[in-house]
């Protein structure tokens, strides 16, 4: 591979960048102090604490002008290891790279500064050798708020967002690709379709969907809870809440302590908004004993969940602070595990399909190991560990499916299969998880009656179907622009009337379609059948069904489908039987 297409080098080269878009701030705003400037997947970031000036994207040509006469005297990165004291002399002016000084040195770890012409920087690594020659291909994206170390208590700092590449061309094919996924950004059209909103008052990270927004989210919740139950669910209801010591005995709490809300005081007990499911589940097990014929259980619940995500993680759906989890506990027998995990996939798979998602394409498959090593994030058992990896790979080898494995990003309690699915900006975030637990059973004492009449401890599989609710609807958003399938669209035909003279007759066209279950939307305000046209393309309806004196007479519709197609003349109930057909079958 050549140098220019390995990750190390990118990311040389962006954080190489994100030194001189540092070094560029800082000479055009003196009293600007950054603080730190990674690079990221397809390009890099630089924090600055600007003392009260505010940036935009309108000095972008300004900072960037800046930056390629400043790259005219990189030649090279000089790199120097010095003490604790003396950089902390150097630096005494920027209270963050202190802070990073101290942060280092606890570590044990020494003191690297570099320069570059006249800047300098304090910085571990991961620098180009010639910058002037190779730094050429960049552009500044975006400015944003960030509290440093992702923290609300400490002070919010500018982030300037860029993008390096090595060559012209594909500086230009990522910002096109960039200029299209603004276009499907679910936060704009969100907004844009009434799907969702957000209000500081209610909470940032906590969505409130409008009417539009909640039937999409109710086909999704149908589709998922009716195909379960089809393939053996057991669908149950646990509350929200629940008391802290239910989260010291599965383990999450000191395990997942920083990213639950705060307990709630009542009276002699402390309770709190769940952030997992599991423990409700295994309790609900629990409440009688269980023969090995009623294995494996499949304990399955469209769970409200709660995480105090930090707030610089926030984003629209993708991350918030509550959702609602399609999630799933199969109780099973060690040598049930197998076939169970194979039918989670399976039922994944079935998913990803009905919502025109292909593997390979679209979503790909991880195993995410732990770290034996590491016996604070994971739970001590080699045994164990070496078992559950080994059924979770065969598992994947058997579908002879291409998958890659990653270190360190198992749960607590024992490896996974992740399902990465990339969004319009072609990043991957992990849609739905399946993951074999070896932990929980012990902890909760989970058991059933074997053939012999002996107690037997199960294993647990822990599996999502469609993932998180406010996820997987972001990710539609993007995929389909907005332009849903019919059996997901808010409003599956308008209905729009060319005068008022066809108003009545329209009426009765919505109160069938109404009677037929199809979701409509009636045009009825005395404007323009053009301006109504626009209107229903806006909002992406697939059908509009257009009343005028020609249709009234003969007791049809003229049929106008989304992307300008139109179809004609026919009779109402040829277009209700072709409507239904497409719902039905969840056509794409």
């Amino acid at each position: 591979m050549p140098k220019e297409q390995s990750q190390e080098y990118l990311n040389n080269l962006r954080h190489s960048c994100a030194h001189l878009l540092a070094a560029s701030v800082v000479k055009l705003w003196p009293q600007a102090k950054n603080a730190i400037g990674p690079s990221i997947e397809n390009g890099f970031y630089q924090d600055f604490d600007m003392g009260g000036t505010k940036i935009s994207e309108a000095d972008f040509p300004r900072i960037e002008k800046t930056m390629n006469e400043i790259l005219q005297t990189w030649d090279n990165f000089q790199i120097r290891e010095v003490s604790v004291k003396q950089a902390k002399m150097d630096f005494s002016w920027n209270p963050y790279k202190l802070a990073l000084i101290d942060e280092f040195a606890g570590q044990g770890k020494t003191i690297t500064e570099t320069k570059q012409g006249s800047f300098l920087d304090l910085c571990r690594g991961g620098h180009l050798k010639h910058p002037k020659k190779e730094i050429k291909h960049f552009k500044l994206l975006s400015v944003a708020g960030a509290y440093w170390r992702g923290s609300e208590k400490n002070q919010m700092l500018t982030r300037i967002y860029g993008t390096c590449w090595p060559s012209k061309a594909e500086l230009e094919a990522y910002l096109k690709m960039r200029e299209e996924a603004e276009k499907r950004d679910h936060k704009k059209l969100g907004k844009e379709l009434e799907l969702f909103v957000f209000s500081d008052t209610v909470g940032t990270g906590l969505p409130l969907w409008t009417p539009k927004g909640s039937v999409i989210r109710r086909e999704l919740e149908r589709f998922i809870v009716d195909e379960e139950i089809k393939r053996g669910y057991l669908h149950v209801y646990t509350p929200d809440i629940a008391k802290l010591d239910l989260y010291k005995k599965s383990g999450h709490y000191p395990y997942y302590k920083e990213s639950m809300y705060a307990p709630i005081k009542i009276e002699e007990d402390e309770f709190m908004l769940r952030p997992m499911s599991c423990p409700h589940h295994f309790e609900l097990y629990l409440a009688r004993h269980h023969s090995y014929r009623e294995l494996p259980m499949r304990i399955a619940e469209l769970v409200k969940l709660y995480r105090y995500e930090q707030s610089g993680e926030l984003s629209g759906l993708m991350r918030v602070r509550t959702f609602c989890l399609a999630d799933a506990h199969i109780i099973a027998r060690k040598q049930q595990a197998e076939a169970e995990i194979s039918g989670a996939l399976d039922l994944i798979d079935f998913v990803c399909k009905t919502l025109g998602l292909k593997l390979g394409t679209d979503y790909r498959y991880r195993l995410s190991l732990g770290n034996r090593k590491d016996d604070k994030k994971y739970f001590k058992d080699d045994k164990s560990w070496d078992e559950a990896e080994a059924v979770l790979r065969k598992v994947l080898k058997k579908r002879k499916a291409p998958f890659f494995e990653a270190e360190n990003e198992a749960a607590f309690y024992g490896p996974k299969i992740d399902i990465q699915m990339k969004n319009v900006n072609g990043k991957e975030d992990t849609a739905f998880t399946v993951q074999y637990d070896f932990v929980m059973p012990k902890r909760f004492k989970l058991s059933y009656t074997n053939e012999s009449g002996a107690d037997e401890e199960p294993i647990v599989v822990h599996r999502s179907s469609i993932g998180a609710v406010e996820r997987i609807i972001a990710l539609l958003i993007e995929r389909y622009a907005g332009a849903f399938p019919v059996w997901l669209s808010p409003v599956q035909a308008a209905v729009l009337p060319i005068s008022d003279k066809q108003v009545k007759y329209a009426q009765k066209i919505v109160d069938e379609l109404r009677e037929n279950d199809i979701r409509v939307d009636f045009y009825n305000r005395p404007e323009s059948i053009g301006k109504k046209i626009r209107e229903a393309e806006m909002q992406k309806v697939p059908y509009m069904l257009i009343v005028g004196e020609k249709e009234m007479k003969a007791k049809s519709v003229a049929v106008r489908a989304r992307g300008q197609k139109d179809l004609g003349s026919i009779k109402l109930e040829k277009f209700i039987d072709k409507i239904e057909k497409e719902i039905k079958s969840k056509s794409l």
